[in-house]
């Protein structure tokens, strides 16, 4: 017989080992978000159209954060991600959507980011918002990013150069730099899918 300190432990590691008995198969079918990497994000596309992330599941996205303004970085990244799409079989590339998300809202309108990308010879979807959106969006990535003025009385913005690869489910399973070979990111998508 339990006594009664005994019982109130107990009873909590039931509930707890009944809960796991029952929904295990989802645990291991669905991982926790262990990385820390991605989540939930409210943008606006370049029609205009506000855009969450849910609306990419279903397919595997490339996810960039950059600006359009960016003299290296972010060029090079959506051209290397452009090119590894073509490398791939239609099928996949058809499962493959590439997001690039802004980090200067200030000057990167949704209209400005949908003219920028319509100058890579791949479907990219261009997301805006507003400071509080992109920084929400940007904090659930990991990016960093920070408005850096320049002697001219302008500015540029510093920002980490990753390319996230998330899974239909939206979760981080690989990543890329602006660096990496597009032969390289078509060979990992290929393994992934």
């Amino acid at each position: 017989m339990l006594t009664r300190r005994q019982a109130l432990w107990a009873a909590p590691l039931a509930v707890v080992g009944a809960g796991v008995g029952a929904s295990g198969w989802l645990l291991l079918r669905r991982p926790a978000r262990a990385s820390g990497i991605g989540g939930p994000f409210t943008l606006i596309d370049g029609n205009g159209k506000t855009v969450t992330d849910a609306s990419f599941r279903g397919k595997w996205m490339l996810i960039y954060f950059g600006y359009t303004h960016c003299p290296d970085a972010c060029p090079t990244a959506l051209q290397d991600m452009a090119n590894a799409l073509d490398m791939l079989d239609p099928a996949q590339r058809k499962s493959i959507v590439i997001v690039f998300v802004t980090v200067d809202g200030e000057r990167d309108t949704p209209a400005v980011m949908q003219e920028y990308v319509s100058n890579f010879a791949a479907p990219i979807v261009a997301l805006s918002g507003s400071a509080e959106q992109i920084a929400a969006a940007a904090k659930a990535y990991r990016v960093y990013y920070a408005k850096h003025p320049t002697a001219d009385g302008g500015y540029e913005m510093d920002h980490s150069s990753v390319i996230y690869v998330m899974n239909p489910d939206g979760d981080f399973v690989a990543n890329f730099t602006h660096e990496t070979a597009p032969a390289r990111i078509a060979e990992k998508m290929r393994q992934l899918i």
